[in-house]
């Protein structure tokens, strides 16, 4: 399947040379990275070689999401959960308003609008669909092969607030790597000059960086994971409908497995 041709032309100095131009949209989006998904990599890989070390060999290991920070203190611990939220979210709004120094409507440029709400909505589910069955495949053949630990997808004590949370956190979690990973970094390195086959991969390898700390699965699903969504925002220049994908999933992962994991030995 051929990939469409490249959305932008490369920035050019007033001078006509990109070259200065080109270097600075590059170390923009190093530093956005480094502030936000970027710094998850490296943090992400420090955790798996220290659960490589560990006694327990990886596969008798458990990687813990969303838990309860203050569980003696309800109140503190929904403050702590709102604040792993929204302060993620800062990134989100530092990439649009760097974007907007080259166009005045960025979230129009990665289609984050309702333009289309029912094509982005059945869109999204359907990407949902396509990434979310083989990805639980890949996670439990992971984890019997010894290369992945153990997702505990929610450690949140059984509270009003619980589900709730958890809902947030999926839409946070989609809004950050989905704005950033793709609808800010494909429009940046786009405009640097790079080519779509190198945007799709470079940010695909990226999104597995970060979910290094659950195994090698989890690493090789999501880089399947960022090169399908990278391939059908290449055609369709719309984020949305993988924000919407991704908040399904990780709703799917976050509230699943706090309603049924109690009640199976699979997972």
């Amino acid at each position: 399947m051929p990939l469409p041709p490249d959305p932008l032309p490369p920035v050019r100095e007033r001078t006509g040379a990109p070259s200065a131009a080109r270097r600075r949209l590059l170390t923009e989006t190093l530093l956005v990275l480094g502030v936000s998904l970027g710094a998850s990599a490296i943090w992400s890989l420090l955790s798996l070689l220290r659960k490589l070390t560990a006694p327990a060999p990886l596969s008798q290991q458990t990687t813990a999401m969303n838990t309860s920070r203050a569980p003696e203190r309800p109140w503190l611990d929904l403050a702590y959960q709102l604040a792993d939220i929204l302060l993620p979210l800062v990134p989100v709004a530092l990439a649009l308003f760097l974007l907007a120094q080259h166009f005045p409507r960025p979230r129009q440029v990665m289609g984050l609008d309702l333009a289309r709400p029912a094509l982005d909505i059945l869109a999204g589910l359907g990407l949902a669909a396509v990434i979310g069955l083989p990805g639980l495949a890949l996670y439990l053949l992971a984890r019997e092969l010894g290369v992945n630990t153990t997702i505990s997808a929610s450690g949140l004590p059984s509270i009003w607030w619980g589900i709730p949370v958890l809902v947030l956190a999926a839409i946070g979690n989609a809004l950050l790597e989905e704005v950033v990973m793709v609808g800010y970094l494909f429009t940046r390195w786009a405009q640097a000059g790079w080519s779509t086959a190198t945007i799709i991969l470079t940010s695909a390898l990226v999104r597995g960086s970060y979910h290094l700390y659950q195994g090698f699965g989890g690493f090789v699903g999501n880089i399947a994971m960022g090169l399908i969504l990278g391939l059908v925002y290449a055609r369709t220049r719309r984020v949305m409908p993988l924000v919407i994908a991704h908040t399904v999933l990780d709703i799917v992962a976050f509230v699943g497995y706090a309603l049924v994991a109690p009640h199976v030995s699979w997972l």
